[in-house]
């Protein structure tokens, strides 16, 4: 039975896509005025001319302009015709800039970018399956370190790390800590600083991201944490029983080959009065149940760009970043964990947060 064309619904559509096009290309230029400092500069700046902004921000005129026209028509940047001035309002570097942290949404802009240098494997992934490897991401690292910068680094010695009662007082008496999925080793590196009568360790699969993270802890004088990279889709069967009384993952699980056996292997390595602390992305395992998620639409295009694409690079099982709370707490229950605790953090309203427990 043909059903009768909507014309109505057919504009409204077209509307629709219109305005994700222009929003597409608003990313573009949100992750410029991110990288450049921009969104920085401007805010520090009154009402100014594109010579003036171009200079304070120590940038070519001619592209400044360009992206201000850009800024203009979207309405992220005030313009006044009369004195060819423009200006950032306050309240948009409310979200715009990096002192606006944990709420600097600019960040985020730079996934459209570095998603869209993939594009043509990514494609060439849909008809022939397989994957693309860590190493065709060129920024990922440095992007991810950010973004973690911005939810996990401010709240994780007053929001996160007392999600597990007791935990930072063990903290400062001194136990054994294992990062897993560590990235450039940021959170890994803090804790080594503020407890330095505990021993940390990272794993992580690039070699790129743990040089980073060795540096960084060099420079630091951080003799107590060390850091290797390793591939963990074997870690149920090498995983050293009981060495670590804290383990945790901050949005690492779903991009792993085998998650099922990193977070065996996870249960495995802790004490016996050892807790697991994982960050993860806040939603369901049904689409249905995510379609008044607020970040729904980019989780999915990451996850398909990225997160699944890499686990599927290595013949792994391709979760994703949209595998679920339902899911998740399936795998951590699968994985021997006896209580699975789940939280939210009002900062955070990509993750969630999970403390297990043997």
């Amino acid at each position: 039975m043909q059903t009768q064309f909507d014309a109505n619904k057919a504009e409204a559509f077209g509307e629709r896509l219109l305005t994700a096009l222009n929003d597409g290309a608003l990313c573009l230029m949100t992750s410029i005025g991110h990288r450049t400092g921009l969104f920085d500069t401007m805010a520090e700046m009154p009402a100014a001319s594109p010579a003036e902004i171009a200079q304070a921000a120590n940038l070519r005129e001619r592209y400044v302009r360009e992206w201000l026209g850009a800024m203009t028509v979207a309405r992220v940047v005030e313009h006044d015709p009369q004195t060819r001035s423009y200006r950032l309002p306050p309240e948009h570097a409310a979200c715009l800039t990096r002192a606006a942290a944990p709420n600097n949404l600019a960040a985020f802009g730079q996934y459209i970018p570095l998603l869209g240098t993939v594009e043509d494997d990514i494609v060439a992934c849909f008809r022939d399956g397989g994957g693309v490897p860590y190493e065709r991401f060129t920024r990922f690292h440095e992007v991810m370190a950010e973004d973690s910068g911005q939810s996990v680094l401010p709240a994780l010695r007053d929001h996160i790390l007392p999600l597990a009662p007791g935990l930072i007082e063990r903290l400062e008496r001194g136990i054994a800590v294992l990062d897993v999925g560590c990235g450039r080793g940021k959170a890994l590196n803090l804790m080594a600083g503020w407890f330095p009568n505990s021993r940390f360790v990272g794993y992580d699969l690039s070699e790129e991201a743990m040089a980073y993270a060795r540096r960084e802890a060099a420079e630091r004088g951080l003799g107590n944490v060390t850091f290797a990279a390793r591939d963990l889709s074997d870690f149920d069967r090498t995983a050293e029983p009981g060495r670590f009384d804290l383990v945790t993952t901050f949005d690492a699980i779903h991009d792993q080959a085998r998650p099922l056996a990193v977070v065996t292997g996870i249960r495995r390595s802790l004490a016996t009065d050892g807790v697991y602390l994982a960050q993860d992305i806040n939603g369901s395992t049904h689409v249905h149940g995510n379609l008044d998620h607020p970040m729904g639409t980019l989780l999915y295009t990451v996850s398909c760009m990225h997160c699944m694409t890499v686990s599927l690079a290595q013949g792994g099982d391709g979760l994703g970043a949209m595998w679920g709370r339902e899911q998740a707490l399936d795998l951590f229950q699968r994985a021997g964990f006896g209580t699975v605790e789940v939280h939210e953090l009002p900062h955070d309203i990509q993750n969630c947060y999970y403390v297990c427990r043997p």
